[in-house]
Formats: C-alpha cells, sequence, structure tokens
C-alpha cells in the first residue's frame, strides 16, 4: 500500500465524516480544525482498519492527516 493509497483513503473517510470536499482535507489539515474529537477519532480509526485491513493503534497524538498517514505507513512498514 503506497502513502497516496492511504492518504486518499484517510481523505475520503475524513471527508464523509465533516461533509466536506475530499479537496479540503490535506496533509496538513488538523484534526481539530476539521472539528474531529477524541470520540470521532476512535469511529474513524475502526472505519480506517476496516478499510485497509490492518490493526491501528495510537501510542502518540496524531495532529493532522499527514501524521496519521505516516503512523499507518510505519505500522504497514512494520510486517516488511
Amino acid at each position: 500500500m503506497t502513502e497516496n493509497e492511504v492518504f486518499n483513503a484517510v481523505r475520503e473517510i475524513v471527508s464523509d465524516r465533516i461533509d466536506k470536499s475530499k479537496d479540503e482535507v490535506t496533509m496538513e489539515s488538523t484534526f481539530r480544525e476539521m472539528g474531529i474529537d477524541s470520540l470521532d477519532t476512535v469511529d474513524l480509526l475502526m472505519d480506517l482498519e476496516d478499510r485497509l485491513g490492518l490493526t491501528i493503534e495510537l501510542d502518540k497524538k496524531i495532529a493532522t492527516v499527514g501524521d496519521l498517514v505516516s503512523h499507518i505507513m510505519n505500522i504497514g512498514n512494520e510486517g516488511k
């Protein structure tokens, strides 16, 4: 899975959740600015796990979409 594929999955799920265009969700977008709280984050992660076939555990603060994409890429590369 490429970084772009992960970003597109995150962007699609986030844009659906906040009812905005996918183009409005960038790597620099912060979850706080988009109005995504901790409860929304849990739902978002569950959706991403189903879509990407990964178990995503957050062991650090993730502030931006780019942070989440990097974290997911690290999880995906651990098995390699």
